[in-house]
């Protein structure tokens, strides 16, 4: 039983080591940065999509809005595919806040008001098959979202597997020591930058840029490609071999997204 409790530690221990992140009741080795939930719902066919865009819009952002949720993304998906998935960006002051607001909210007497009809469905008219949720802790260099960008045109969520915990621990070393100021110098807009803590694909990072358009997320790529600084530090050994896959994805803002 001492040596299952021991494992069990060490464990825990070497994420929140990897991660810079601290669980309740530790020192808080995050400090100021955000834990970011970006939840994914794969809309059921033929499903009554207002229903879900408006309890997004008229009670669950209101209601985390309410309890300190300043910004809340809501995306679509750029072109027509199939499953319909909407993309939800939730930016948590701190871990405490993300373990507290559910219940909080789940007690609030307007947010009950302006759910009755999302929750009152029957499993037939059911709205979403499932939804994911991949929890982030947000990078040293961007410690919160940068909601600066609210009214581009396109967003580009971006998911850099690594092989191994150290790969993606030194491709955010890499992000926080030198990538950033180039992704500045080129204008790659960045909303946020999150390494993933729970959910799938792990190890991996996930971060959201943003654009006017195609054209111009081409052109600052374009020229992010041939900034000789990254051409300088992309082949230094320490960084090598740090991401084994790049999963793309181009979101557009919903009316009602707060980002």
């Amino acid at each position: 039983m001492k040596r299952r409790k021991f494992v069990q530690s060490s464990l825990i221990g070497t994420s929140a080591i990897a991660s810079g992140f601290a669980f309740p009741g530790t020192s808080d080795q995050a400090g100021d940065k955000e834990i970011i939930e970006l939840r994914e719902y794969e809309l059921a066919f033929g499903g009554n999509q207002s229903i879900l865009h408006n309890w997004l819009k008229e009670a669950l952002i209101p209601a985390l809005n309410k309890y300190g949720v300043s910004h809340v993304g809501v995306f679509s998906e750029l072109g027509n595919f199939e499953p319909t998935k909407i993309h939800v960006l939730i930016p948590y002051p701190g871990i405490t806040e993300y373990f507290k607001l559910p219940s909080q909210i789940a007690g609030d007497k307007d947010y009950l008001a302006a759910s009755r009809n999302y929750h009152s469905l029957l499993p037939e008219n059911r709205i979403f098959s499932r939804f994911n949720s991949r929890l982030m802790v947000a990078f040293d260099g961007l410690p919160t979202l940068n909601e600066g960008f609210r009214g581009s045109g396109l967003y580009e969520l971006r998911t850099y597997e690594g092989y191994s915990e150290d790969a993606v621990r030194r491709k955010i070393l890499m992000f926080n020591q030198v990538e950033f100021e180039i992704f500045r110098k080129n204008e790659l807009n960045p909303v946020f930058f999150g390494e993933v803590i729970a959910g799938p694909d792990l190890p991996c990072l996930t971060y959201m840029v943003a654009f006017n358009d195609m054209a111009d997320r081409n052109k600052k790529w374009e020229r992010f490609g041939a900034d000789p600084d990254w051409n300088r530090v992309k082949v230094l050994p320490e960084y090598a071999n740090s991401v084994s896959k790049i999963i793309r994805k181009f979101l557009e803002p919903l009316p009602y997204s707060q980002v």
